[in-house]
Order: structure tokens, then C-alpha cells, then sequence
């Protein structure tokens, strides 16, 4: 089964194709063909060709200014971006930051560079300094595409980033550069396995890793999308999420594939998930689609005006932690539809989740492999388990959603495979009926609202407190977060805790790193629990915290 993105809108399933219940013949019959040469702004931007005027995105900020962009302004303007990179000296193959909330000018540089051949690399506005200089030193960056803010911040980094030629103002010196750029501009032909976008990603130990995705890796994600929102798109569809669009979920999951198929997507600058705004957004823009992730809902849930809002969701996918039976029933009592929970990763995304157009969906299960893709649990040596028996998560190598590779580390690349298999690091089992189901993690990745952090980079951020002697992270349960980042700190001398001193360490993590890679957890503790080797272990601290509870 061919997918073909040149003219007229073509999708791999369609209603009604595979009646309810007809998983297994779907699957069987599916079969990749993935082109020789593909380019993601290509197969996103086509309709301005037949659709110019068509809308592609509606954009709100906290100030409540709506304004919105057709394709036809989405191809000019992506054109002129690139005509402006390349006059800037940019080729294919070379790094370009993206530090932008949602709004056009994102979605249109990532455009630009793709058409360009270079690579994004997309950074969240969250980040503070010591994030955003080690991505840009370690990926090598050559231009940088911010807003004031984060222009500001990035020009303070500048004299320590000797690849950083050029940091682009959207708000003041973009507009008039891309003024007097030509509307017209032949995007490269890259191949298929060119790398497209790097988007880096918490691992248990070090800081993060640049996982380097392919152009194909978007066709890799388009079945389980289609799937997951319930054969998308039908008419009159508007897709939203509240999720960063420089993280897979928000990028891979919902902008880009939105415009693949000509769908507007909604796009909320805001610096804070405000559950009556979302809600009234919902409304005005009469969204149809989304990408939600569990603390989003769990927050709307929470939110008592919801019912004033007149909310036409017809799918919701999430993902990032798991949903749960309650919120799954909620939404089903509330909006009326069973929620696709989805298990994906930014190395191998989109591969597993359910479809309640098409199979009953179990509450609390990751639901089934999507066609096209081979996941199963397997042992060390990538042995796939018989039903019942836990083993790891992974995916089979063969399939154009995955990754090209670690950035500057094969290394690490490597040691994740499982024989022919890759493996995703969540434990888990398939049931007699397929269902895949979550067990836990098997490394100390903290998956806290939707957001994957490794406890290294937040370890190495806190002992540049002055207080901090010796630290030790890991993750605890948390109603509305999935998990909370949890620190034990052991206190240099002459300091001594305070509910004071916690709030500073938690500020300079803060502004270091993340705002969601912040300990909100904080407990002082005469010494680690240690290895004969020196190493902390952490089961012993998560066991220090359960004990606490039940205590």
C-alpha cells in the first residue's frame, strides 16, 4: 500500500475500509512502500498548490489577538525563510534552532528547513541556559530562530558557541528579511533516509542524546496517527494539543501531520495550561481532534465550567504516561468517546495504540502494535515472550519510523538493540487477546506530565547550588502528573534546610534546565544509600519515599 502525497488527499485507511473488529485483516494486508526520495515540507505544504486558500493554522495568545494563516501563506513564507538561510550561508545538512512557542513563525521555520535539506532542531521556550548552550554546543548549530526572549538569552550564549553565526528575531529582523526574499524556492530532493529533525531526549545516565530522524520517519508515524484519531481526517476536522511543538508529541503527532493533511491546527501561545481558556479555545475554533496528554486531561477534568463549553472532540490520543480507568471513563462520559492511548518514542514514535473505531479499546492498555509496525516484548537477546510473560518493549529494526541514530554517539545507538529488535526500555507483557499492557520502566527515566527527564542532567544542575554536596533524583507517584521529580539532597556544611532554602534550589533549576525538571520534591538526608562501587541506589530511595507515605 502506496502513500502518495503529490496531489489530491490520499490516506492509508479510510472509513469503512476495515469494519470494527477487522484489526488483524488490516494489518496483514498492509505494506509499506516507502519512496526513494521524500521531504517532509513537500508533503506538508502541497496543498497550497490546489488549496491556497485554505486555512492551516488558527493562532491565539494570552492577549486573546486571534489571527490565522492559510497554505498558500504557509508555502510564500516557508520559501522566503529558506531563500533567507541559504543567503545566510546555510546548506543541506547543517543544524537549525527552533526556540519558538506555538505559533506560525515555528511551524514555518521547520518548513524552511526541510525544504533547505538542513536539520531543525527544535528547543523548548521552557529551557534555560544550561539546556539550551549544551544542545546548540553539542548539535553544532549554525543559526538560531527565537523570539525576543529567548534571542536575548541566546545572544548572552553566543560567545561560547563558535558554530552560532546568526541568532534570527521573529519578532523584529525576520520580517523584514523575509520581505525582500523571493515566494518561490525549489526544495532540495532529498532521499527518504536524509535526517530531517533532532530533537534530543533524556536518557538514565549523561545528559541528553540528539536522536536524528529521517524525512521517512514522518510516513512512519501516519498509520498510527490516522489510526489513533479514528481514520483522520474527515471533513471539517481542526486538530489542537496542548503539547510543545519541540518535543516528537507536539512536532510528529499533531502539527506536521495536521498540515500532511490539510487540516488547521489550532496554535495557543500561552505560558500556562489554563483549562477555561483551552476550553473556550475548544469551542471557537470547534475542534474535532486532538492530542491530549493524561495531566492535560486530568486538569481539564478538574476544571468545574467544562460543561458550558460546547466541546466536540470525536478523538482524543494521548500519551507520555498513562491515562488511567478513571480519566478514560470520564472523557467517555464527558465528551462522549473512548480515548486512544497511544506508546511511542522520540527514537521509534508512533508505534503502538489503540483505535476505538476499529477494536474495543481495554482502559489502561497501550492498546496494540499500529499496522505496519512489529512490537513485541522480548528478552535481552530479542527473543519475543509468549503471551503473559513480561519482557522488555521494543520494535522491530525494519520499519521508517525509526531513527537514523544517536548524534555523535554510535555507541549508544547500539547498546539499545535487542538482536533484530529496538528496544524502548518499558517493561511490559501482551495479553491472550494482544493488548499490550505497561509494567514499569527499566532504567530510572522519569516520565512526569508527558515529559521524559533523565536524573543525570537534574543531578548536575543542583550541585551547582552551593548547598548541594551530593544529590540523588528519581521519580514518585503523582495523581495528576503521572510522576514528580523527587530530590534527596545531603547539605554542604554551614548550610542547614529550610522550606527557604528549598525554594531557591528549586529556582535555580528553574532557570537552568526546565520548568517541569524542577524537583517539586525536595528532602534533606544525612547520606546516600551507595553501591560498593560508589553508585547511588535509587531503589532504595524510592523505597525511603514509600516508606515515608506509609509512615
Amino acid at each position: 500500500m502506496l502513500l502518495s502525497h503529490g496531489g489530491a488527499l490520499n490516506t492509508f485507511f479510510k472509513p469503512g475500509q476495515y469494519p470494527f473488529g477487522e484489526y488483524e485483516t488490516l494489518t496483514r494486508e498492509f505494506q509499506w512502500a516507502v519512496p526513494d526520495r521524500y521531504n517532509i515540507a513537500v508533503a506538508a505544504c502541497r496543498f497550497a498548490k490546489s488549496h491556497p486558500d485554505r486555512v492551516a493554522m488558527y493562532c491565539e495568545n494570552d492577549t486573546g489577538k486571534p489571527t490565522q494563516f492559510t497554505f498558500g501563506q504557509l508555502e510564500a513564507m516557508s520559501n522566503q525563510l529558506a531563500n533567507t538561510l541559504c543567503a545566510l550561508g546555510v546548506k543541506p545538512g547543517d543544524r537549525v534552532g527552533i526556540v519558538l512557542p506555538q505559533r506560525f513563525e515555528a511551524g514555518v521555520a521547520h518548513m524552511a528547513i526541510y525544504k533547505l535539506g538542513a536539520i531543525a532542531l527544535p528547543l523548548s521556550v521552557m529551557f534555560g541556559d544550561d539546556a539550551v548552550s549544551y544542545r546548540l554546543a553539542d548539535s553544532s548549530a549554525t543559526v538560531v530562530i527565537a523570539d525576543t526572549p529567548r534571542c536575548e538569552l541566546i545572544n548572552d550564549l553566543k560567545p561560547a558557541l563558535p558554530s552560532l553565526m546568526h541568532v534570527l528575531n521573529c519578532d523584529d529582523e525576520l520580517p523584514s528579511l523575509l520581505a525582500k526574499a523571493k515566494e518561490t524556492f525549489q526544495p532540495v530532493a532529498t532521499l527518504a533516509d536524509d535526517p530531517a529533525f533532532l530533537i534530543y531526549t533524556s536518557g538514565t545516565t549523561g545528559p541528553p542524546k540528539g536522536a536524528l530522524g529521517a524525512h521517512r520517519c514522518l510516513l512512519g508515524n501516519l498509520t498510527g496517527f490516522e489510526l489513533s484519531q479514528n481514520y483522520f481526517p474527515l471533513k471539517d476536522d481542526v486538530f489542537w494539543t496542548p503539547a510543545d511543538w519541540a518535543w516528537t508529541g507536539g512536532l510528529l503527532d499533531a502539527l506536521i501531520p495536521s498540515w500532511v493533511y490539510g487540516v488547521p491546527i489550532l496554535g495557543y501561545e500561552t505560558s500556562k495550561f489554563d483549562p477555561e481558556r483551552v476550553c473556550h479555545l475548544l469551542d471557537k475554533y470547534r475542534v474535532t481532534n486532538g492530542f491530549v496528554p493524561p495531566t492535560a486531561l486530568k486538569m481539564l477534568r478538574q476544571y468545574d465550567g467544562l460543561k458550558k463549553h460546547n466541546i466536540r472532540f470525536r478523538a482524543i490520543m494521548s500519551a507520555g504516561e498513562t491515562v488511567g480507568s478513571e480519566v478514560y471513563h470520564w472523557a467517555e462520559e464527558t465528551f462522549g468517546i473512548q480515548i486512544n492511548e497511544m506508546c511511542g518514542q522520540t527514537e521509534f514514535n508512533y508505534i503502538v495504540g489503540n483505535c476505538s473505531a476499529l477494536f474495543a479499546v481495554k482502559p489502561g492498555s497501550m492498546g496494540k502494535p499500529y499496522a505496519g509496525h512489529r512490537v513485541d516484548p522480548v528478552d535481552k537477546d530479542g527473543n519475543v515472550l509468549p503471551a503473559g510473560e513480561v519482557g522488555e518493549l521494543a520494535a522491530h529494526r525494519d520499519d521508517p519510523v525509526m531513527f537514523l541514530g544517536y548524534w555523535n554517539k554510535p555507541e549508544a545507538t547500539v547498546s539499545k538493540f535487542r538482536g533484530d529488535y529496538w528496544g524502548l526500555g518499558d517493561l511490559c507483557y501482551r495479553d491472550e487477546d494482544g493488548y499490550l499492557w505497561f509494567v514499569g520502566r527499566d532504567d530510572d527515566v522519569i516520565s512526569t506530565a508527558g515529559y521524559r527527564v533523565g536524573p543525570g542532567e537534574v543531578e548536575d544542575c543542583l550541585l551547582k547550588h552551593p548547598a548541594v554536596a551530593q544529590c540523588a533524583v528519581i521519580g514518585v507517584a503523582d495523581e495528576l502528573r503521572g510522576q514528580v521529580i523527587k530530590a534527596y539532597i545531603v547539605l554542604a556544611d554551614r548550610f542547614q534546610s529550610s522550606t527557604e532554602l528549598v525554594n531557591d534550589i528549586q529556582n535555580s533549576v528553574k532557570s537552568h534546565l526546565a520548568k517541569h525538571e524542577y524537583p517539586r520534591l525536595i528532602e534533606f538526608i544525612d547520606e546516600l544509600p551507595m553501591t560498593t562501587t560508589g553508585k547511588v541506589r535509587r531503589v532504595e530511595l524510592r523505597k525511603m519515599h514509600e516508606s515515608n507515605l506509609s509512615g
